[in-house]
C-alpha cells in the first residue's frame, strides 16, 4: 500500500517557518503574506493531526512533534536537493546567461571574471547588459544582478553589494583654481550625473548640508559609466557608488574630496528563479560571486579607530 504523502506546498512552508521561527520572515522568503504562511501550516497540521507550532506572545515555537518532524524533513530536503543536482548535471549544455546592469558589469563583475574562469574553465557564460528588470518567464536569462531592496516576488534574492554615495573626481581637479575643501565648493564645479540615477546628487547634497546647490546643472549622461569616464577625464565631479569606484580610488585615478559616504536603501542583489536553485552551473557562479562580494566588502570597510 502506497504511503500517503502530505501536500508539498504546506510542507515547504513549514520548513521555512520552522527554520526562521517566524511567520513574518518566512513570508518574506516565500514572497507571500504571513497570513498565507499561517494557513499553509494549518493545512499541514490538519493533515498530520498534530500541532507543529505553539503561538506564545506573538512568537512561534516548535512543539516536540514539530521539532522531530523538522529534523526528519531536513534530511529529506537535503536528499532531494542532491538528487536534483545529480539529475541536472550533464543536462545543461548551454552557457549560463547572466543579466546585469552595464555599469556593475563593467566596473565590478568583469574585472573579477578572470579569477572565476581560472577556477572554473568549463563554465561558459553569456552576458546581457540592461537596466530593464529581468523577467525570467520572458527573458532567456538564468541569473541576474538587480538593484533594489531584494523583495521581488517569485525569485530567490541574495544580497551582493551595498550602495554608498560619495563625490569623485580626477586628482587634476584638486589642482585647479576652485578648491574642493567643503561640500559647498561644489557650486563652483561641474556636476556630472546620469539620467538613470537622478536622485543621487540631491541625496548626497542634502546629507552634506549643501542642499541649496542645484543638482541639475552641469553635464548629464545616459549612463553612470559615462559619468564616471567624464570624471576620469577631468570634466567635473561625479556621484560615485563606492563599490563601483573603489578600484579607481585605490589606484589614484579618482579621488574622493570629501569623507562623507551616504548609504541608500537600495543595493545590488543576485537573483534567480526557484526552479534553478539546484542548477550546478548557477550554484557554482552564485557561490563564487557571493564570496567575492564578502571579500570586497571587507576590503572597502573603513579602518577601525
Amino acid at each position: 500500500m502506497a504511503t500517503r504523502l502530505p501536500p508539498l506546498n504546506p510542507l515547504r512552508t513549514f520548513e521555512v517557518a520552522a527554520r526562521h521561527l517566524s511567520f513574518t520572515r518566512a513570508a518574506r522568503e516565500l514572497h507571500v503574506t504571513p497570513g498565507a504562511v499561517s494557513r499553509q501550516v494549518m493545512v499541514l497540521e490538519e493533515f498530520l493531526g498534530a500541532r507543529l507550532f505553539e503561538r506564545v506572545n506573538r512568537e512561534v515555537r516548535l512543539t516536540a512533534v514539530g521539532r522531530r518532524y523538522l529534523d526528519d524533513l531536513n534530511d529529506v530536503f537535503d536528499n532531494i536537493g542532491e538528487a536534483t543536482q545529480r539529475a541536472m548535471q550533464g543536462v545543461r549544455d548551454k552557457p549560463l546567461h547572466i543579466w546585469c546592469p552595464m555599469t556593475f558589469a563593467m566596473r565590478w563583475l568583469v574585472p573579477r571574471l578572470p579569477a572565476f574562469h581560472a577556477a572554473n574553465p568549463g563554465r561558459d557564460a553569456i552576458f546581457t547588459t540592461s537596466l530593464k528588470p529581468v523577467d525570467f518567464t520572458e527573458h532567456d536569462a538564468d541569473v541576474a544582478i538587480r538593484m533594489g531592496r531584494g523583495d521581488w516576488p517569485g525569485v530567490i534574492s541574495r544580497f551582493l553589494v551595498g550602495i554608498e554615495l560619495l563625490p569623485v573626481c580626477s586628482p587634476r581637479l584638486l589642482d585647479g583654481r576652485a578648491p574642493l575643501a567643503h561640500p559647498r565648493d561644489l557650486a563652483r564645479h561641474t556636476l556630472l550625473q546620469s539620467v538613470a540615477r537622478p536622485e543621487y546628487w540631491p541625496t548626497w547634497l542634502e546629507a552634506a548640508g549643501a542642499g541649496d546647490i542645484d543638482p541639475d546643472r552641469g553635464m548629464t549622461f545616459e549612463s553612470v559609466s559615462l559619468a564616471y569616464q567624464a570624471a576620469l577625464e577631468g570634466l567635473g565631479v561625479a556621484m560615485g557608488q563606492h563599490a563601483l569606484v573603489a578600484e579607481d580610488l585605490a589606484a589614484g585615478r579618482l579621488v574622493a574630496p570629501f569623507g562623507l559616504r551616504v548609504p541608500i536603501d537600495n543595493a545590488f542583489y543576485l537573483i534567480y528563479p526557484e526552479r534553478l536553485q539546484y542548477d550546478t552551473h548557477l550554484c557554482t557562479f552564485r557561490d563564487w560571486i557571493l564570496a567575492e562580494a564578502r571579500a570586497d566588502e571587507a576590503r572597502r570597510a573603513p579602518p577601525r579607530a
